[in-house]
């Protein structure tokens, strides 16, 4: 069986390379493999005797998955049909591959790569490992089946085992190890081991980061300061409690509007994604349109708020929030934002103002937030009964909080392909130093949580979805967003997978008023922050009714090009008051943005332990 055109990217096949080593260039190659191994077994040592998250709460198997894939087992004994239909596909999948073996046809010209995790040449024309490719698709698609084809299974429990099947699959690719990734191998024989031997140096390196576990470096975090050269708008710490600072950004021009914009990010990360860089913040674009910016910065949980729940949230946060901004802005109601799980406080926030006559809020907008979770995605693995047993878990080990760090590595963990095996090929395989990313920077500055603000919201929120059904309490209140009359505007990302766009619009359902449903193109971060100069991605609108599901309105709705900002300007500015003289932020002696409270890294505070 002939192999095709050899690669034409510029790198040598790797049969020629091995082909080429003299004697001298293997004794190179032996010697540093013996360190490779040292470096390896002393790796192996540190996550062994690390005295970090290797503890009872994280040993065995917490989430449950062997229990649903157990379940899905029992479902398809009960169910022959099903595993045969199953095993036949699967069968089928590796006739159709050897015939392409006999035929030589698996050796031909391939279509354009779309998986990046099989752009190297090789892939495409050498024969071993387009047959290793192959292989691995036909069987990760029959694994990634059974899941679906079980019937009668509680549906989280199904959700379950198909998340976990997922991750299976994924960590079986076969670009996640040395003897299979042709890409690997020819930087391993190129370097004379030298890739291999690096990586394992970097691993040490994140494991001692971690504490005993893999933290895996994504970003060289050394060339950024917070406001120095990132979160770098003009502004003023106007308010300061124990939960949140508030900023107000410096107008750019003589008049602004009268309402004010405040915006309420998530607490499970730190605000300044929405001010990375001068050229895509989008509080600078927001300015730049004349309106007053405010926006909250909240505190990363300590010992001073690790007892916060939801309710001082509402109380020290939104309230506390809105009526500051009307004091330094000097206006007498405002216009809010509600990002991600800052939005689902603002939705309970705003349903208890209705149910008290607080009137203060105009108009609200939510960014990647869902009030509704009935249609929440794979996070909702980590709500069920032994996800959220594990979660508590963690909590209890750290003394009443809620770590980042966790909360990272869990995010990691929904994309791992692009946020886990992507970097562990690249450094520890290649041998490559992370490289300065601000995105990712900003992505690793995580903040930690208060434990039962945290565990209300996986329960009553993501679990029991009470919020939605009207059962929720907010100071005493039972609360229902139905009763929320203001007009609001959701925004969700096609490709998130973090609040699934089908989620957001059944959220959009819930409020009393008009609501617009605006969908835009890419994820839950750049399908938000997209400014308008980067002509990037698209997205959808479907003025008029929702309708009946989110594909039926996506089946109706007008795709425009670029950023769904200038859309949103066009619903926001009628809501926004006539222009006035601008107002400049007071200097109250709390420090210029992006303020303290952003400034604080995991490392500067210690948790306390159980």
């Amino acid at each position: 069986m002939s192999s095709a055109n050899p690669p034409t990217s510029g790198q040598e096949p790797l049969a020629a390379l091995m082909a080429a080593q003299d004697p001298m260039r293997w004794q190179i190659l032996m010697t540093t493999l013996a360190l490779a191994n040292t470096e390896s077994q002393a790796l192996m040592a540190e996550v062994m005797t690390g005295s970090g998250p290797l503890s009872t709460v994280t040993k065995g198997d917490p989430m449950g998955a062997t229990d649903a894939f157990r379940e899905v087992g029992q479902s398809l004994a009960m169910n022959p049909m099903a595993m045969m239909q199953a095993n036949l596909e699967l069968m089928q999948g590796w006739m159709n591959l050897w015939q392409e073996m006999v035929s030589e046809t698996i050796s031909q010209e391939s279509p354009k790569e779309k998986d990046k995790r099989f752009s190297d040449p090789e892939w495409q024309v050498n024969p071993a490992f387009k047959f290793i490719r192959k292989a691995y698709d036909v069987n990760s698609k029959w694994m990634n089946s059974l899941a679906d084809r079980a019937t009668g299974m509680d549906p989280a429990v199904q959700l379950r085992a198909r998340f976990f099947m997922q991750l299976l699959t994924e960590s079986l690719s076969p670009t996640n190890f040395l003897g299979t990734n042709p890409q690997a191998l020819r930087t391993f024989m190129e370097s004379g081991g030298e890739s291999v031997l690096a990586g394992l140096r970097m691993a040490r390196e994140d494991v001692r980061k971690g504490n005993g576990k893999l933290y895996i470096s994504q970003t060289d975090e050394t060339p950024f300061e917070v406001g120095v050269n990132i979160a770098t708008a003009p502004g003023e710490v106007v308010f300061r409690n124990d939960l949140l600072e508030l900023i107000q950004y410096a107008p750019s021009q003589p008049q602004a509007y009268s309402k004010p914009l405040l915006i309420f990010p998530p607490w499970i990360n730190k605000f300044y994604i929405l001010d990375l860089r001068a050229e895509n913040s989008m509080i600078r674009w927001l300015v730049d349109r004349g309106l007053t910016v405010f926006v909250v910065s909240w505190r990363s949980a300590d010992k001073v708020t690790m007892d916060y729940d939801w309710d001082d949230y509402v109380k020290k946060g939104i309230y506390a929030a809105v009526e500051g901004a009307l004091q330094a802005s000097g206006a007498k109601s405002l216009n809010a934002v509600g990002y991600c799980i800052g939005g689902t406080l603002l939705t309970s926030a705003l349903a208890h103002m209705s149910a008290t006559g607080y009137d203060k809020i105009s108009s609200a907008t939510f960014f990647a937030s869902q009030s509704d979770f009935e249609l929440a995605g794979d996070l909702k693995v980590f709500t069920d009964g032994p996800g959220r047993d594990y979660v508590y878990g963690l909590i209890d080990e750290h003394g009443g909080i809620m770590p980042g760090k966790d909360m990272y590595e869990t995010f990691n963990w929904l994309r791992p392909i692009d946020l886990v095996w992507r970097y562990v090929v690249d450094m520890y395989m290649l041998g490559k130093p992370p490289r300065p990313f601000d995105l990712l920077y900003w992505n690793a500055d995580q903040t930690n949580i208060p434990g039962p603000v945290h565990r209300r919201y996986l329960k009553e929120c993501y679990s029991e979805n009470r919020l939605a059904q009207g059962e929720y309490t907010v100071l005493g209140l039972n609360i229902d967003p139905k009763k929320i009359t203001i007009p609001v505007m959701l925004q969700a990302s096609k490709d998130d997978h973090i609040v699934p766009y089908e989620s957001v619009f059944r959220t959009a359902k819930l409020y009393g008023g008009d609501a617009t449903f605006v969908l835009s193109g890419s994820g839950h971060i750049a399908g938000v922050v997209n400014h308008p100069d980067a002509k990037k991605y698209q997205h959808w609108v479907n003025p008029g009714k929702l309708g009946a599901s989110a594909n039926e309105w996506l089946e109706t709705s007008t795709e425009i090009g670029g950023s769904w900002w200038p859309t949103w300007w066009d619903w926001l500015r009628p809501k926004s008051g006539r222009k006035v003289t601008a107002v400049q932020p007071k200097d109250m002696g709390l420090g210029a943005a992006p303020g303290t409270y952003a400034k604080v890294r995991l490392a500067d505070i210690p948790l306390p332990q159980k």
